[in-house]
């Protein structure tokens, strides 16, 4: 199916509306990351209040990712038969109305229920938005607007420890923390009545189904991906550089407050820090690509190239495991940062090699793979700092994973590259 008839919605609207929608879905990313992290940057005062082992703070975590890797593969299919029009701002109504009803748990129970509804709704933000961008934007203007999507992320973890320190600040009085959850919440709705009030029904038409699972080959979609050695390479990666971005942006606050020392301020402070050095590494690792490029090296090899160096950056964790708390820790941890969300435009660039037809089903089985992966060592990660008293250990092993992962891919992915230049005299 061609994109005629969708492109022509961004064209009668004009191209400021397109741009206008697009800053729409950075804002829902934006919110999307503040709901996910506000439990995370106030951590400290939640598990303390309602008495919520290390272990248990990691089943939240684990909670919250077999969700979202459930809810990706729900959401996804239902964004290809209804317009996300309405199931956009259903979604986000969703998932904001169980971040305001985090505010009112009194236990665990309460609290995981919570937190697993939130990543099953989060989940369907990201198929919305992908099909709104693929809808309203066209070749170029697609990938900036992909761009402006994908930085919506990182300003949501960058804003909400600093809005989290705005409305709680020093206070000790219990429960302080709740107001932050039904503020962030509370936000949706008004996110939901500008997209109602921007986007009419016939600009974002339901894509339609194919009859079929089945390809004109006669093979299955899914047998497709399994009998590709490109996709098995991936897998590894997808679960490694998973592992590395979720463990330490869960554990981050408590690891630096209880770990090291630090006072909830510095903490949250550091906690904006370190996403904005994420940040400046996931575009410094496609500006890096784009150099080894124009210096005559193939798009294959320039992303090897700064995948290795952003594997070599997150093994540095290493060395914080073991730094004490000042300049030199905080100076690493940036480093870890920069390298841990450079390794994704690298992963999303190689899986973009995948079968054409298939490449968007095979893209949401190496999503859950990777959700799945790491979301059960957020439990084990608890359990050994229950036993321990350390967060060291664990912080030097998420680390440490993108490197594994980066020499089981050269050792799968070349293998593939040999057999197809044995077969046909050229590398596809």
């Amino acid at each position: 199916m061609t994109d005629g008839r969708v492109d022509g919605s961004a064209t009668s609207r004009g191209q400021l509306w397109a741009w206008w929608v697009s800053l729409l879905l950075l804002l829902a990313t934006m919110l999307n990351y503040m709901d996910r992290q506000a439990l995370s940057v106030m951590s400290k005062r939640i598990t303390g209040e309602l008495r919520i082992s290390n272990e248990q703070y990691g089943d939240l975590e684990f909670g919250f990712g077999v969700a979202f890797a459930a809810g990706s593969l729900v959401f996804g299919a239902i964004a290809d038969r209804c317009s996300v029009r309405w199931l956009y701002p259903v979604v986000l109504l969703a998932w904001s109305g169980m971040g305001v009803l985090t505010a009112w748990c009194s236990s665990f129970q309460a609290l995981l229920v919570c937190r697993v509804l939130l990543g099953f709704f989060e989940s369907g933000h990201w198929p919305c938005a992908l099909r709104t961008t693929k809808t309203i934007q066209t070749g170029s203007q697609r990938l900036m607007g992909n761009s402006i999507l994908q930085s919506g992320g990182a300003l949501g973890a960058i804003v909400t420890p600093l809005l989290v320190l705005a409305m709680v600040g020093g206070s000790e009085l219990a429960g302080a923390w709740r107001f932050p959850f039904q503020v962030i919440g509370g936000l949706g709705v008004v996110w939901a009545l500008i997209w109602l009030c921007s986007v009419r029904g016939r600009d974002l038409p339901a894509a339609g189904v194919s009859g079929s699972l089945v390809e004109e080959s006669g093979q299955h979609w899914l047998l497709e991906c399994l009998s590709s050695r490109k996709f098995w390479a991936l897998v590894p990666v997808v679960m490694t550089l998973n592992i590395t971005w979720q463990l330490i942006r869960a554990w981050l606050p408590k690891f630096l407050q209880e770990g090291r020392g630090a006072t909830e301020s510095a903490a949250l402070y550091f906690n904006s820090l370190y996403f904005v050095a994420a940040d400046v590494g996931c575009l410094a690792a496609g500006a890096g690509a784009l150099y080894l490029s124009s210096r005559g090296f193939s798009t294959h090899q320039a992303r090897l190239r700064v995948f290795g160096v952003c594997a070599v950056c997150t093994a540095l964790a290493v060395a914080a495991s073991v730094l004490p708390l000042g300049r030199p820790l905080y100076g690493v941890l940036l480093l870890v940062a920069a390298g841990s969300l450079g390794l994704f435009p690298c992963y999303y660039s190689m899986s973009q090699d995948l079968s054409q037809r298939n490449m968007g089903k095979a893209a949401g089985v190496l999503s859950a793979t990777g959700w799945l992966t790491a979301s059960p060592l957020q439990k084990l990660f608890g359990i050994v700092v229950d036993r321990t008293g350390r967060f060291d250990e664990g912080l030097a092993l998420a680390g440490l994973a993108p490197l594994l992962g980066f020499v089981c891919f050269l050792l799968i992915w070349r293998d593939s590259e040999r057999v197809v230049r044995d077969g046909t005299g050229g590398i596809l």
